[in-house]
């Protein structure tokens, strides 16, 4: 098992330190048991590129191709 090190807000260790005295788990125990919570959540499931997660949404809008093509389209642009 790789070691972690971390730095932690007092209230967060203080509620971490707390945790552990009532449950009789080690601090380690407990932030292994948080971090396996929080990636088995499934909208976290969701992972790929912007255009995977995008996809349905790619092609709805309706214009110019590529804006880079023709100077026009960006004259004005930052001002």
């Amino acid at each position: 098992m790789k070691t972690l090190t971390l730095k932690l807000p007092e209230i967060l260790e203080l509620k971490l330190n707390g945790i552990a005295h009532k449950s009789g788990l080690s601090r380690s125990e407990i932030v292994r048991n948080a971090l396996t919570e929080y990636f088995s959540r499934e909208d976290l499931n969701d992972s790929g590129s912007f255009l995977d997660l995008a996809r349905d949404l790619a092609g709805s809008i309706e214009g110019p191709s590529d804006l880079a093509s023709n100077k026009s389209h960006m004259e004005g642009f930052g001002e």
